[in-house]
């Protein structure tokens, strides 16, 4: 528990619903006319953003109404963009409190049919009954996870059979160290980084059989490229993932950059069927 504490107050710092609201306002948006996509530069908080979010999408199987389980919901982005585009019910858990309570904002924000649902709780105790969910989601969360092979048994026990899993996380990818801080971590001390053979052994000890798997490193290589060439520029954009996480992020990007270049480092998306 100790450990989850720590990573929570790595993302809640306190005051951030009003520095959202403040860029948006300062964006030209009418906060009291939103839509999922005015909010992605800020809410999609993994590589690749809305784009990454997409192409998961397209493997996902997501039908109108579908029971979706988001973990490590974050600040609600894609369940948002799930809802929206796809018509899923979704619920998201996370553990930052903050996080919890923004999500449930922005979300109050925006126009939806069917609304996400979000709850402060464990990954590694979700508030849920077996076989609650028709899918099931994780984006850039195993990075915080001491216990990966615990936290997907969970998922499995809230999946029903023939549910896809869906994995996109930073795994290490060869030898040597990379620099802090990252996005996820400031030290060593909340980071849990390991490769792609961890994933899919805990995978297939959990109840999972590994359907597909994509390395996405030239992608997240162009991508945080390119965010930090726009962040360099005499006028920077007012919306961007430096509203979320704060003033290290330019030292964040240029370590992550170093060590996704290096081979350090990638994204992975992996998509397992619960059997």
């Amino acid at each position: 528990m100790q450990t989850e504490a720590r990573v929570a107050s790595h993302y809640g710092r306190g005051g951030l619903e009003e520095r959202i609201r403040g860029a948006l306002q300062r964006a030209g948006l009418d906060l009291g006319h939103l839509n999922a996509e005015d909010l992605s530069p800020i809410d999609e908080f993994h590589i690749g953003g809305l784009e990454a979010t997409r192409e998961l999408a397209a493997q996902m199987e997501l039908r109108k109404g579908m029971r979706l389980l988001d973990v490590g919901s974050g600040i609600g982005g894609p369940a948002r963009y799930f809802a929206a585009a796809h018509g899923c019910q979704v619920s998201g858990i996370d553990l930052t409190e903050e996080f919890v309570d923004i999500a449930r904002a922005l979300t109050s924000m925006v126009s939806l049919e069917n609304p996400p649902v979000f709850r402060q709780a464990s990954a590694l105790a979700m508030p849920f009954e077996k076989d609650s969910f028709d899918g099931a989601y994780i984006l850039h969360v195993g990075m915080n996870l001491m216990d990966k092979a615990a936290v997907f048994r969970e998922a499995r026990r809230v999946l029903k059979k023939g549910a896809l899993f869906t994995v996109y996380d930073i795994v290490s990818s060869g030898d040597g160290a990379f620099g802090f801080p990252v996005p996820w971590a400031q030290s060593a001390e909340t980071s849990f980084v390991e490769d792609a053979a961890a994933y899919r052994k805990a995978l297939q000890d959990s109840g999972f059989h590994l359907e597909k798997e994509r390395d996405r490193r030239q992608f997240a290589i162009d991508f945080t490229q390119s965010r930090m060439a726009r962040m360099a520029e005499p006028n920077p954009p007012v919306m961007g993932l430096h509203v979320l996480i704060g003033e290290l992020s330019a030292d964040m990007m240029k370590n992550m950059l170093a060590a996704l270049k290096g081979g350090v480092l990638a994204p992975v998306e992996m998509l397992a069927r619960a059997v």
